[in-house]
Formats: structure tokens, sequence, C-alpha cells
């Protein structure tokens, strides 16, 4: 009879359901087990311990941590439907996303869509049990939802349409929905909205599910989240900061292939799964995934740098650059985004300072009194570089190219360009600029490039790991690199494993 709960559910069919691609992606069976592998053994034979999935899809949490609570609680309550019935009406607790999320996790966790019915492995006297759904109206301001930033345009909607206002983070007081509190916290949140930006613009909200569960203060909170918060982004650099820098993150698992983690979906810049404890502090184990290698543990704190350095195989490569160059670092001279003013969807001319277009319309001209040069940068020599460079590329696991000749553009005094290009650098000569490109096409420098990189776009502050030498003259090479920087055979053997190999190097001056 010790199995009568887990021959009751067919995890294959919540395998099929996290194969789904969407922002509300489903949580593999055997992801959910290994969260809960990090939570304390003792868990499982304590009666009294409460569990909460404020985003609730599929049920597999709630099924899970159910199987194994049946198991530990066999002594103190040794029949199993006394013991069945205390665990789903005292200690599983669960917020769906949406009613029919509610209706698959019922089915799922209960084995009944309605929990009354004789279906029901344990029996409430409503259709929700303790797994409810409550449809709320997102609260609009300026076109906004004042909670989760969703556009009005897009979610205003009828009876008949799912709002997406999820209950979890639409209220002040989260304390309220069950009027209790809750020792362990876990799931799997929806991870953006779209706020009704230009193009397909969507705004994260996944860190408002991890500080709302926080404001609850349990003992434990585990989630699994995109990890394009490790370096910031839109609406995630105060979520990075908290993050970093809590000391009660004591596990981080992190994947840099989102598909190694949730098989069928790919979203840019992996995935990971946390640990928070709420009565103890200090550094944090962090645990690297790649599919085909062994993972990599190493204990450390995650604040160590502004941002987080998720290879714990390249911390010691970058902590011998930092210690060497301190503060000069190339996140201070590469342009801001638009370093003449200029947007994408800007309009060429037929007469007027030569512009640099996105490949496709290539070089054209724009009207002088539309071109800004802020940065002083229009006047000299300059090295062009895409914005988005690995467009198409979301699996870091893999060797990442980033620059080649075929992408990038040195452009003499005159000339200017869309915010589809960054200047990476810019000088009074052409031969310092073709010494520069030398420099920026070793795989040290583009690795070190690497390790800020969490999605496509790959902007200035993703610099901020790569050495400003100041001037350039000659050409550069990864064995004059690694011998300036201190750069074991062993790193180098990591470094080139990670970084694409580079062909048309100009030799410079």
């Amino acid at each position: 009879m010790s199995d009568f709960y887990s021959n009751m559910y067919n995890p294959d069919v919540l395998t099929c359901l996290a194969n789904l691609s969407n922002d509300e992606v489903f949580t593999p069976p055997e992801v959910a087990k290994r969260m809960l592998d990090m939570l304390p053994e003792e868990l499982w034979h304590d009666s009294s311990a409460t569990f909460l999935d404020p985003a609730c899809k599929s049920g597999v949490f709630l099924r899970e941590i159910a199987k194994r609570l049946i198991e530990g609680l066999k002594e103190e309550i040794p029949d199993l439907q006394e013991r069945i019935d205390h665990i789903f009406h005292k200690q599983l607790y669960g917020i769906a996303i949406t009613e029919l999320t509610s209706l698959l996790s019922r089915r799922s966790v209960y084995c009944s869509k309605y929990p009354n019915s004789k279906y029901s492995i344990t029996l409430f006297e409503d259709t929700s049990g303790n797994i409810r759904y409550k449809r709320i109206p997102h609260r609009w301001q300026n076109g906004k939802c004042l909670f989760c930033g969703a556009s009005k345009s897009e979610y205003e909607r009828g009876d008949e349409l799912e709002t997406h206002a999820y209950e979890w983070i639409h209220t002040t007081k989260p304390e309220e929905i069950f009027k209790m509190k809750f020792d362990v916290i876990i799931g799997n949140p929806p991870y953006q909205l779209s706020d009704g930006g230009y193009g397909k613009s969507a705004k994260p909200i996944y860190q408002l599910f991890v500080n709302q569960a926080k404001k609850l203060k349990p003992r434990y909170l585990t989630m699994v989240i995109p990890s394009r918060w490790f370096s910031g982004g839109r609406g995630l650099e105060e979520f990075r900061k908290e993050m970093l820098s809590d000391k009660h993150i004591r596990v981080l698992v992190d994947y840099e292939n989102f598909k190694d983690i949730f098989p069928g979906v790919d979203l840019a810049g992996g995935a990971c799964y946390f640990l928070w404890d709420r009565d103890q502090a200090g550094d944090c184990k962090v645990v690297n995934c790649s599919s085909g290698y062994e993972d990599v543990s190493m204990n450390r704190y995650l604040d160590e740098f502004d941002v987080f350095l998720r290879s714990n195989q390249a911390l010691s490569i970058v902590r011998k650059v930092v210690n060497m160059h301190q503060s000069n670092f190339m996140d201070k001279t590469v342009s801001a985004s638009k370093p003449f003013g200029l947007r994408t969807f800007y309009e060429p001319k037929e007469r007027g300072i030569p512009c640099q277009f996105i490949q496709k319309i290539g070089l054209k001209y724009a009207d002088p009194n539309d071109v800004e040069d802020k940065q002083g940068l229009l006047n000299k020599w300059k090295f062009l570089a895409p914005r988005s460079p690995i467009a198409g590329q979301t699996d870091f696991s893999k060797p990442v190219g980033f620059y080649y000749d075929g992408n990038t553009k040195i452009v003499p005094p005159g000339t200017c360009c869309t915010e589809s290009f960054l200047v990476l650098y810019a000088a009074d000569t052409e031969g310092e600029v073709k010494s520069f490109r030398t420099y920026l096409y070793t795989k040290i420098v583009r690795f070190l490039l690497l390790q800020c990189v969490v999605s496509q776009d790959v902007t200035r502050e993703k610099y901020r790991f790569v050495p400003d030498l100041g001037t350039y003259k000659g050409r550069y090479t990864d064995e004059m690199l690694c011998q300036k920087w201190g750069i074991t055979e062993e790193e180098w053997r990591y470094i080139d494993s990670k970084i694409s190999a580079i062909g048309g190097d100009d030799d410079g001056n």
C-alpha cells in the first residue's frame, strides 16, 4: 500500500506538458524532484509542515510533496486514508494561475478536477479544495497594471478570456490569501507579460513572485526561474542586486541551456533554481549544469562582483584579470545605445552623412540635423559592432562566436550608425582601430565578454570584465594575453572550449 499514491498518477502526462513552449512553462517532474531534494529530510516526517505553490500549473510540486509526506508520515499516521486526508487538508496549498490550470492541478493532485466528488482521493466540501483560483482584474493606471506592469490594451479582456492577473502578485497582503504561514513556498512562476511596447516588448514578472514569497518569510523558498537576472536587464536591476546580496540563498543550480531543464522550450540565458533558507545565512553552493558534462559545484558568495559569474570555472580567470586592471574596463569606453541618436527604424535619406544601417540596408545616409555627436565620435575612425551579434543563439553551453569580419565594420571619420550598432572603439588613425580589432577577436577577450551575456543583446555593460588597454598597437594574440594575465593551460583549455574560432583577422599596424 505504500506506493498507493504514486500509482494514481502517470508522470509521463506532466512530462509531455512540460514540453509546451510558453512563457508559462510547465515543470517536468524530474525538475520538481531535484528541487525538493534540496529541502531537509525532516520536513517529510513533520505532520505540521505546510507547503504552498503560488503558481500552480500542472500541480507537479504538490503531487511530489504529497508522495514524500505519504511515505514520511507512515509511523505517525499509520492509516493510509487518514494520512492522505491530513496531508491534503492540512499541509498542501496552491494558487492556480488560470482556471484551466486549476482544473489540471486538482486532477493531478486529488485525482479529480472536483475534490468534492466521489473520484477524489480525499474529500473536500467545495470544488476547489486547497488549490484555489480566483479571477481578478488588473488595476490600471496610465495604461499599465500597477501590480505587474501588463498593458491595458493587451490584457483588458472579456470574461471569455484569461486576464493573466495572477492573484499572488496582485495584492499587497499575500498573507491574507490563505490567512496562514507556510514552511515552504515552491513553484515555477510565469516569466513575462506583454507591456504594449514596440514590437513584441514584454516585461519580466517572475521576480515579483519571488519577492512576494519572501514577504511571507517561509522557512524555505525554492523557485525555478530564467537566469537572465544574473546580469540584470529590463525590470530586473533591483531584483539582481537583492538576490546577489542575499546571504540566505544557500543553493543555486544553474543551467546554461534552457532546454536542459525544460525540454522543447528555448529561452535565451538558461534557467536556474535556488534554495532560500530563512534561518541560515552564509555562502552559497553554486552548481553549474551543462548537458554532456559533469556538474561543477563551488561554495562562494554571489555578490563578489556586481554581476553574477555563473561559471565556477570562469571565476578564477576573471579574478586574475580584475585584480590586474582594477577599474579600467570597456564598459566605460564602449558607446551607449543610439551612439548618434538614430533608432533602428530610422529612414535612410538620399544624401547627408554616411550612415551604417542594419545589414540588409547597409551604408546609406542620415540627415545631418538628425545626427547627434554627444560622445565626440563622428570625426574619428570607429569600430562598429552589432548590438545583437548572436541573434538566434541561446545555448551558451556551446561555443559562442560574437564577432567576425562579416558583422563588424571599421568606418572612417564622418560616418555614423543607427542603434543597430555600438561603437566599441574610436581613434584618430585606422591603424589603431585595426589593432583594437585583433584584441577584440582573441578568444580570451570574447570569453571575458561572455561572462556577462545571458541573452542576445550585448550592450556596453556586458564589457565590464574586458580590460580597456587605452591605446592599441600591433597584433594581439591569445598567447600574448594569456601570458599577460597569468592564464594557466587548464584555464586556457576551458576558454578555448567556450569560444568559436574567427577567420580573417587583420594584423593591424
